[in-house]
């Protein structure tokens, strides 16, 4: 009944549609009510799914569609990948680094943890969509350029996070 375009894009959107719905429903109460206690709760609920609106839009431009190698799995602050010629599993809690190489194709999150080889997981993996809410549980990460560096055309390897113990350990010469 509905293209498969077009259900991707709302499976892709999903979670900024909910937000923007919530959103309605608030500002319903506030203007359609007529005061009272729906009309104040209206406001909370509308800053609720303008939160809400506000999340979904990251994700929807964090997530690149399944499609690709491989599947990811976060079970309890350790993500597991599971591909096609490699794979791996990283604690978050032991995380050094995590990098975004644009130079393989698909494009690669590179995810580095002390005593272990890299692992290169594809952003069009199976559940890669939620290695956003992973990677927003570290400490300092910067959303936003994250996300900014996802869509930057190239061919370069773009550090994203590091961990701030790591970036402590670095001797200075001066």
């Amino acid at each position: 009944m509905i293209r498969p375009d077009a259900q991707k894009a709302l499976r892709r959107w999903r979670d900024a549609l909910v937000g923007a719905a919530v959103v309605g429903l608030g500002l319903y109460w506030v203007f359609f009510t007529g005061g009272g206690l729906l009309h104040w709760i209206g406001y909370a609920v509308a800053l609720g799914g303008a939160a809400l609106l506000y999340a979904g839009i990251q994700r929807a431009r964090f997530r690149q569609g399944g499609d690709g190698p491989g599947v990811v799995q976060i079970n309890e602050r350790r993500i597991g990948y599971f591909g096609p010629l490699s794979g791996g599993i990283v604690d978050l809690d032991e995380l050094e680094a995590l990098s975004l190489d644009r130079g393989e194709k698909p494009p690669h999150w590179v995810l580095v943890q002390k005593g272990q080889p890299p692992l290169h997981i594809p952003l069009t993996a199976s559940g890669a969509e939620a290695l956003f809410d992973a990677f927003a549980t570290l400490p300092g990460i910067r959303t936003e350029h994250m996300l900014r560096e996802m869509r930057e055309p190239g061919r370069d390897i773009v550090v994203i996070w590091r961990s701030v113990a790591r970036v402590n350990s670095v001797r200075r010469l001066h």
